[in-house]
């Protein structure tokens, strides 16, 4: 079975070095908390390389809710151009990030694995026919 391509791979929050085993143990937005698997199903790959690695990932989840509020507050800007309150900016910032903070939360984990796991993906070994 091939690999799959990396965009893809990353989008489906697929292990960065196999590309097949799931990071996640459920769906985005399940009812059930979002867990990540401990290593990778397929390649064995442990995802946590370190004690409170992923608290790396809380600045790559502010940077994304960032940009979301300044692309939100932009939006909002070219649609209600007339009115000047800033309660409908706070509204409208606030109820995005609360929407997507499931995706927020799932993807800085991603982006971070995929940004730092390059150096990782090379030095280990493992039997890519698994």
């Amino acid at each position: 079975m091939a690999k799959t391509p990396e965009i893809k791979a990353f989008v489906l929050a697929k292990c960065p070095r196999c590309r097949r085993g799931d990071m996640f143990q459920n769906s985005m937005y399940g009812f059930s908390s979002q867990k990540m698997h401990e290593h990778c199903p397929h390649c064995g790959m442990r995802y946590e390389i370190e004690p409170g690695y992923f608290y790396a990932a809380m600045y790559v989840g502010y940077a994304i809710n960032v940009a979301l509020a300044v692309g939100i507050g932009l939006l909002t800007y070219l649609i209600t151009q007339e009115d000047k309150s800033p309660w409908i900016y706070i509204i409208t910032i606030l109820t995005a990030s609360f929407l997507l903070a499931p995706l927020n939360f799932r993807y800085s984990r991603v982006i971070l694995l995929y940004w730092l796991s390059p150096k990782i993906k090379y030095v280990a070994h493992y039997d890519e026919d698994k």
